[in-house]
């Protein structure tokens, strides 16, 4: 395992990292960027234990729907590149099972990559979406080919690949990149359909820079944006050759979709476990901010906590079907089943909006005007804004003040932009929860339950769905 320190040096090497339109040759020693190394170096220490043999729980995929429960109260300890790393391993598993019978020496190729990258600990990044050009034509049909990563050079040793990929969270503080299809690939579309691992110093490798930095010093303004600090990386392959024992698909259209299902699958799990924690967060939000407020007996509060209490539990529902009944690949391997993992996604997005609608109304308009805590510490200050921010003997105003901070910084500020949008876009927006939820719900068995309860039991009329 490496230590943090490791992991601060291992960042020193040479990558192409760009920050408000400069270069950025240093990302360890920057004053936003190295923020970030900090909080993954700080992960590596904790999880650090000396051996040659020790592993990171999280750097192998689970081996049983037991193993990946277990893990989640671990995945809510970590940074979100770690998070990532481990649904780019689950990702990398559930492909190479899927792939097994059929094309075994690439399930072989990237089963020898996982164990190469288990015995480095890297961190690794999911990087699928392409920047698309023309969302109406397919990637063969854009007026620049350029608009989906594909191949444009082969040698014997390896290809050369040309394209960008958009939204890739931590792509700058990882070591390798999982570039992947963004989609199923046509016939004819070979030199779109690569999957291959990327090292970030990889020469020609760009990567710019968009992050949402604490606005003030002080944690206790912005404690959310200080704990998950992160930037996400428009990256850009300018000719980058990768090596042949790094290329996991090739050329193979009908593949494509492999990955980008596997990644779905494992980016929605992360999301829903996410999506779990955070609304058992905003339940408490909403009842602490109630009681400070002196409206927790207030009916329809009440009722807003209680519609907000069981969208939570509705989450972690979807959240344990997914694991109870998840599935298992031929090397043991298991993965989280599709049709409960994508409709739990999808409802804990559609949901969110409402959610911190209420959580809003009940804290009201100071939310967004409440002073910075540097003017509670001020001794010109300090004793009238507790005074007047307090609302009982009971309810200290400097902590009603926190209360609404954190709000703040949860929904209304870049961070909670942030979350708004991870929420509703991250494993490939609604619209891709929705395809798989239609393809693994069975509809026959609801269209027989419905003819027996109208009488029709022997009527067999033609599948609309």
């Amino acid at each position: 395992m490496m230590t943090g320190e490791q992991y601060r040096r291992s960042m020193q090497d040479g990558r192409q990292t760009y920050y408000q339109g400069k270069r950025i040759d240093d990302i360890t020693s920057h004053p936003d960027l190295g923020r970030v190394v900090d909080l993954i170096a700080a992960g590596y220490d904790r999880w650090y234990r000396p051996g040659e043999d020790v592993r990171h729980p999280l750097m192998s995929p689970p081996r049983s729907p037991e193993e990946m429960r277990e893990r989640i109260p671990i995945m809510e300890t970590l940074d979100v590149l770690t998070e990532s790393t481990y649904q780019s391993m689950g990702t990398l598993a559930t492909a190479a099972g899927r792939l097994r019978d059929e094309h075994p020496q690439i399930a072989d190729r990237i089963l020898a990559y996982l164990d190469d990258a288990r015995r480095r600990d890297i961190r690794i990044t999911e990087c699928i979406t392409d920047s698309k050009g023309d969302r109406s034509r397919k990637p063969s049909a854009q007026d620049d080919p350029d608009q989906y990563v594909h191949v444009v050079g082969r040698s014997d040793g390896g290809v050369i690949i040309r394209g960008a990929k958009l939204h890739i969270t931590g792509a700058s503080f990882c070591h390798d990149m999982m570039v992947i299809p963004t989609k199923r690939m046509r016939p004819g579309e070979d030199e779109y359909s690569i999957a291959c691992m990327v090292p970030v110093a990889s020469p020609g490798v760009q990567i710019v820079n968009v992050g949402f930095v604490p606005r003030t010093g002080d944690p206790r303004d912005q404690p959310a944006s200080w704990a998950k600090a992160m930037f996400d990386g428009f990256v850009i392959f300018n000719d980058v050759f990768v090596p042949n024992e790094r290329v996991l698909l090739d050329g193979k259209p009908e593949l494509a979709a492999v990955f980008a299902h596997s990644l779905g699958l494992w980016e929605r799990l992360g999301g829903v476990t996410y999506m779990v924690d955070q609304a058992d967060e905003v339940v408490g939000l909403a009842v602490l901010i109630a009681e400070a407020n002196g409206l927790s007996k207030v009916s329809h509060v009440r009722e807003k906590i209680d519609e907000l209490a069981i969208h939570a539990t509705m989450l972690r529902a979807g959240l344990e079907a997914a694991i109870s009944n998840a599935h298992a690949t031929s090397e043991g391997y298991c993965y989280p089943d599709e049709l409960y993992t994508n409709a739990a996604k999808y409802q804990g997005a559609t949901g969110y909006g409402t959610m911190i609608r209420h959580l809003l109304d009940i804290a009201g308009g100071s939310v967004f005007t409440v002073p910075a805590m540097a003017d509670f510490d001020n001794p010109e200050l300090g004793a009238n804004l507790r005074k007047y921010m307090s609302t009982s003997n009971t309810i200290d105003g400097e902590y009603r003040a926190r209360l609404f901070a954190t709000i703040r910084n949860l929904t209304a500020d870049e961070f909670g932009g942030w979350r708004l949008i991870a929420m509703l876009q991250s494993g490939g927006g609604l619209f891709a929860q929705r395809i798989v939820a239609r393809a693994k719900y069975d509809f026959d068995a609801a269209r027989r339950r419905a003819l027996k309860a109208a009488g029709l039991g022997d009527h067999v009329p033609p599948s609309a769905v």
